[in-house]
């Protein structure tokens, strides 16, 4: 099965790291077959960044996300521009803070304000986002996402970056919880 994953925000949110960890973690922890793509404007920091992620269990023809099934909007223009191309049945994830939207199939997530209430940085916003995504979807293992980050993630930083991603699986499972009861 083909799934499309398409990271999006600003430049300076990680999402390019963010991107490159799921990768990883599926293709090299989870021997799943995977691209990952990326894109961001010239700017070094606020222009816009994407990172599209395709995970299948056959070869890949395609590397691009063409039709979605996961989005994340880390920003308001982010999510007016890539929300319409989600498929039907797709999930959009939208960072409560930064996005403000009355569409019901939208799930709203504290992603930046949990980072900055619960760690302290809101530069982990990121790493948060993926363990939301490894709960919330289980298109990755938690574990396998820790052992990309270890792989990835300079060490300096390695310690926060799990403790975003433990807090974001919790903050995942409690909101699949909340939409299945």
């Amino acid at each position: 099965m083909r799934t499309e994953v398409r990271l999006s925000g600003r430049g300076g949110q990680g999402l390019i790291l963010a991107g490159i960890v799921l990768a990883e973690a599926c293709g090299v922890y989870e021997d799943k077959q995977v691209v990952q793509t990326q894109s961001y404007g010239p700017e070094a920091r606020g222009g816009a960044s994407r990172s599209e992620v395709v995970i299948s269990d056959q070869q890949i023809r395609y590397p691009r996300a063409y039709d979605p099934d996961i989005l994340v909007a880390l920003s308001q223009p982010a999510f007016d521009r890539f929300a319409p191309q989600v498929k039907k049945k797709g999930l959009i994830f939208a960072d409560s803070f930064y996005v403000h939207t009355d569409r019901k199939d939208v799930i709203l997530m504290p992603f930046s304000e949990t980072a900055r209430e619960e760690l302290g940085r809101e530069v982990v916003t990121n790493v948060l986002m993926l363990g939301v995504l490894s709960a919330a979807t289980g298109i990755v293992k938690l574990d396998s996402l820790k052992k990309a980050i270890k792989h990835r993630v300079r060490r300096a930083f390695v310690e926060l970056n799990l403790q975003a991603l433990d807090v974001g699986f919790k903050l995942g499972q409690e909101e699949w919880r909340k939409r299945s009861s």
